[in-house]
């Protein structure tokens, strides 16, 4: 088999599987109880999740609902650590909750390795994206980051009031991971509406989202002949030469891989810009000293990345089971939100407050056991420049309308909308 025949065929024939998989109609509106009735795709979760959590932690640490078929939703750093680590158990075949089960039989590589493959063939695909992720790889992307975080707010020019989610923060991750991929950086939009697809819009009815999905996959396929064609390097290039067992990636593990990275490539980070500007504009007395001791960002940033964590991930049961106080089916879904375990108390010292000059924090930002973010020296780079950029420029800032701030729901938290008052 070529490469060029790899890729020769449509998604829709090489994801055949979707036939096989189990869904559930949707249920949405307000939740009743959030004990008992949890939806992180209602906007009181978008909007209250923290006060959710902490809620939930002391009233019913696991908590349950009959929507998307069955969900768990732990809250204590504990069970959420041991959920996450706990591979035998739990699979990673899905990582986002909605209303459809891809089969058993798409285990252990699932649709986007490997954030959704088990062991052991976990280990081997993340293997393949180590190199592009390192230090001294991320760092080469520094100095293009840091020109295109001032291009930004060179574009704020004359204006009081910008919205520093939709204008700065979502772009810079888009940039960076087109120019990783090698895709055209005008396809921007295109990324926008592939993110709202994929994390925001779970409560779709299944065959939508399948062709929602559709589409972003015949834009990768279509990027990945072109790069067929017409080679390069970058990131798209490596996955399309990869080999591994001692064969080339079959068609879908590229592409699927390709779609984690644009994906969660984007909006994690986008989020969590916004959020580290959303505290900020909050909060003057921590600007002010940012401003006054810039050497004070990295320890910041760590805390921001603890308050604000963006990514909540899920797993599915594998089996029936009896698991701390709970009946877990097989085929539940758990969400395991990173976020509400960074504000545990039992964990972290003075969790509801944002400290930024922390000097132990040991959060769960980028995730606990072997799915840890392996695009975590790349976020951190992203975070930083972008942070540094903005109080270098725009030292001055507040938030222009609270009320006008909106929340993400899903999956990954963050603000979509972020009004500020400049200068």
């Amino acid at each position: 088999m070529t490469v060029d025949d790899r890729f020769a065929a449509d998604y829709r024939d090489l994801r055949r599987d979707v036939q096989e998989g189990r869904s559930n109609e949707a249920v949405t509106g307000p939740v009743t109880d959030w004990t008992s009735d949890f939806s992180h795709l209602e906007p009181e979760y978008a909007d209250g999740a923290i006060g959710v959590w902490d809620d939930l932690r002391q009233r019913c640490p696991i908590a349950h609902t009959d929507r998307f078929g069955g969900a768990w939703l732990p809250t204590r750093y504990e069970d959420v650590a041991a959920i996450a680590y706990d591979t035998d158990r739990f699979s990673s075949r899905a990582i986002i909750v909605s209303n459809f089960r891809p089969p058993v039989s798409l285990a252990p590589v699932g649709g986007a390795p490997p954030i959704s493959s088990d062991p052991p063939f976990h280990h081997d695909a993340r293997k393949l994206l180590l190199p592009a992720f390192t230090k001294t790889a991320v760092a080469k992307q520094e100095a293009s980051t840091r020109a295109f975080c001032h291009s930004l707010i060179d574009a704020f020019q004359g204006r009081p009031v910008v919205d520093a989610a939709a204008e700065y923060a979502m772009h810079i991750p888009m940039r960076v991971i087109a120019d990783m991929l090698g895709f055209p950086p005008e396809d921007g939009p295109q990324f926008q509406v592939f993110v709202a697809d994929a994390l925001e819009s779970a409560n779709q009815p299944p065959e939508e989202r399948i062709e929602r999905s559709a589409a972003l996959f015949d834009y990768l396929l279509t990027q990945i002949r072109d790069h067929v064609a017409s080679p390069r390097d970058d990131l798209t290039q490596h996955l399309i030469g990869a080999e591994l067992y001692g064969s080339k990636l079959e068609p879908m593990h590229v592409a699927g891989t390709m779609a984690l990275l644009l994906i969660a490539g984007i909006d994690t980070t986008w989020s969590a810009i916004g959020a580290s500007l959303w505290h900020l504009a909050s909060n003057p007395a921590d600007r002010e000293r940012l401003l006054a001791e810039p050497e004070l960002l990295p320890t910041a940033m760590e805390e921001f990345l603890r308050a604000y964590a963006p990514v909540t991930m899920a797993r599915l049961v594998k089996e029936d089971m009896h698991w701390q106080g709970v009946e877990m089916k097989a085929d539940d879904w758990v969400l395991l939100p990173f976020p509400a375990a960074n504000r545990d108390p039992e964990h972290v010292d003075r969790a509801d407050e944002v400290v930024i000059d922390r000097q132990v924090n040991r959060h769960a930002a980028f995730g606990l056991g072997i799915h840890r973010c392996v695009g975590s020296h790349l976020a951190r780079m992203e975070l930083r420049v972008a942070l540094e950029v903005w109080l270098e420029r725009v030292p001055e800032f507040s938030l222009a309308d609270p009320a006008g701030v909106v929340w993400s729901a899903g999956q990954i938290r963050g603000p979509r909308t972020l009004p500020l008052t400049i200068g």
